[in-house]
């Protein structure tokens, strides 16, 4: 997805939901859209439309309620988090390993 933001009539088209789902995310504060200056349109980001896709699956598909949808998302968002943690700590592992093995590569 090429665009910066969508609004909310684009949202309802690109998801087949209905708005009244939108609201119960926002009021659940699931999700977030962006509410311009002077403007009373909502926009949402494609981060959000991430987080809608996944509602909408768990909502739909798996019967999870919006709490748990909430949860699920919250747990997500830190497993992500805490991959990008651990990623970063295996390149620096790397990092060393190889600057090690560049000053001594007869004790390996």
């Amino acid at each position: 997805m090429s665009k910066e933001f969508w609004t909310v009539r684009e949202v309802v088209g690109l998801f087949q939901i209905e708005e009244t789902f939108l609201a119960d995310l926002e009021e659940e504060e699931i999700l977030c859209p962006e509410c311009p200056e002077n403007s009373l349109n909502k926009l949402f980001t494609s981060r959000e439309l991430e987080k809608l896709r996944l509602a909408k699956i768990l909502v739909e598909d798996m019967g999870v309620n919006l709490a748990g949808v909430d949860v699920i998302l919250c747990m997500r968002s830190k497993m992500i988090e805490m991959r990008k943690q651990f990623d970063a700590i295996l390149e620096d592992l790397a990092r060393h390993v190889q600057e090690a093995f560049k000053k001594s590569p007869d004790s390996f």
